[in-house]
């Protein structure tokens, strides 16, 4: 049986975007006084990515975590995708949320989707924290875009054309996943995760996430360059290993350091030891590192 969970019962807020409205959630403090984040997730991911770094941020700031267009509880939005669509939704959530200017951090593609709304709307955005993503990823120039992201993505590109008999059934295809073995996430924060996924009713459960919106939104990956023309505080946190636990990151800390080189006195590079890709933010010591510095950012 499906669980319940507090967050949807608890937090959730619907914000009106084009053709109806995206689900958040709110995750850290409580607080009405704490400084809020936005809070943007990967490709094929959801809100729930961020639960470990909530949990890390204990009282100290809260998040606004979304369900991105065509995943979550907004798997149901239809297009346009791509990431220009993403930045109006979110520039949409801040307007809701009442804030003027905020934190904003991005794991994955949720990196470049920040950076890009920084770069259009730069008086709504005080710093940026990255989080593995946001710059060119290795062997993607010259590359076909749409064959390179069926190699680069792999699994997570594989399991939504996958069905299954039942929650169980999906919560041990997520704890048997490479990237997630033999880490540090918390086991019932992965179940958390599987659940907020999956849709449809057994035996033919199935992610929620639409694979046209993976699409374009990983082709527009080719066509942004936005965090390399940042001109505000912004830090990226990087894992030594990639998607599936592999000694291939998707941001090399020697791009990363060449990249905060360009503009030192706004920019940091910072490499997480002992994290993949996805344990990044879904481990604990992975979501202790990332909150530590949505806590230092400048709001």
């Amino acid at each position: 049986m499906k669980r319940s969970s507090v967050t949807d019962l608890a937090a959730r807020v619907d914000v009106p975007v084009e053709g109806g409205t995206l689900a958040t959630f709110r995750l850290g403090s409580l607080r009405p006084e704490a400084p809020v984040a936005l809070a943007i997730h990967g490709i094929t991911s959801s809100s729930r990515s961020w639960l470990a770094i909530g949990k890390a941020l204990g009282d100290s700031a809260a998040l606004i975590a979304v369900d991105l267009r065509g995943r979550g509880r907004s798997s149901r939005l239809p297009g346009p995708f791509g990431i220009a669509a993403h930045v109006r939704d979110m520039a949409a959530v801040l307007d809701h949320f009442g804030l003027r200017s905020a934190v904003v951090v991005g794991h994955s593609l949720g990196a470049y989707i920040a950076a890009a709304l920084a770069t259009a709307h730069p008086d709504r955005v005080a710093s940026l924290v990255l989080v593995d993503g946001g710059l060119t990823i290795p062997g993607s120039d010259g590359a076909d875009p749409e064959q390179f992201l069926e190699a680069f993505l792999g699994p997570a590109l594989a399991r939504l054309q996958m069905t299954f008999p039942d929650w169980e059934d999906y919560r041990a295809w997520w704890a048997q996943h490479p990237a997630f073995a033999h880490s540090d996430v918390d086991p019932d924060e992965l179940a958390e995760y599987a659940d907020h996924d999956l849709e449809g009713e057994p035996p033919e459960l199935h992610s929620s996430v639409n694979p046209e919106s993976v699409r374009v939104d990983g082709i527009d990956l080719f066509a942004v360059n936005d965090a390399h023309s940042l001109a505000l505080p912004a830090v990226l946190l990087c894992a030594p290993r990639g998607l599936v636990d592999d000694p291939h990151p998707m941001q090399p800390l020697a791009l990363v350091e060449e990249w905060a080189a360009a503009d030192p006195d706004r920019r940091r590079a910072i490499q997480v030891p002992d994290c993949n890709h996805y344990t990044i933010a879904l481990g604990r010591h992975g979501a202790r590192a990332v909150a530590a510095e949505i806590v230092a950012a400048p709001h």
